[in-house]
């Protein structure tokens, strides 16, 4: 093992320690209630906007990637790491001080609303791990690993910014 590799594995046992407290204390966080506290209802548009930037940047340092320019992919990227964290911070804040949205809508377009909300879920839970190790391959300049697995994270990660915006867009009319 090179000195590289042997330096971004210590990072794995805190990437998967991070990977499994993040959904556990969101999770937690959903069941308390800010007393007192009016409802954030401005968040949403917010953190959906927050969803579509990220979208664009995650493109944007694929191009830089593809044509070489390193630098720009790198400051894209933790650009896009920073924005998810303010989403999640955002998302959090709201749901502590508002009720969730039953979404309201029938038919077919209910079923790919729930399967679009579900895999976005289920997806931004998986994505967390990648998305760090990720980071770190390319920190640790395993570039060739970090490749690898890139082709996976990349559009984990957009699909879960691209149907976040479109969660918001489906659920918006319902809210209160």
């Amino acid at each position: 093992m090179s000195k590289m590799e042997n330096k971004s594995s210590r990072y794995n046992i805190y990437i998967w320690i991070v990977s499994i407290i993040i959904p556990v204390v969101v999770a937690f966080l959903f069941t308390v209630r800010i007393p007192n506290v009016e409802p954030l209802r401005f968040l949403p548009p917010i953190y959906a906007t927050i969803n579509g930037l990220t979208a664009i940047l995650l493109i944007i340092a694929l191009w830089a990637i593809k044509n070489k320019n390193i630098k720009l992919h790198e400051g894209l990227m933790k650009i896009a790491i920073a924005l998810s964290l303010v989403f999640l911070v955002m998302y959090v804040a709201y749901h502590m001080t508002s009720d969730s949205t039953p979404y309201g809508g029938e038919g077919a377009l209910r079923y790919v609303y729930f399967f679009i909300l579900i895999t976005h879920i289920v997806l931004s839970i998986g994505v967390i791990p990648m998305v760090l190790i990720t980071y770190v391959r390319a920190f640790s300049k395993q570039f060739e690993s970090h490749k690898k697995i890139a082709r996976y994270t990349f559009p984990i990660w957009l699909y879960i910014a691209v149907t976040g915006v479109i969660v918001y867009l489906m659920i918006s009319p319902y809210y209160a």
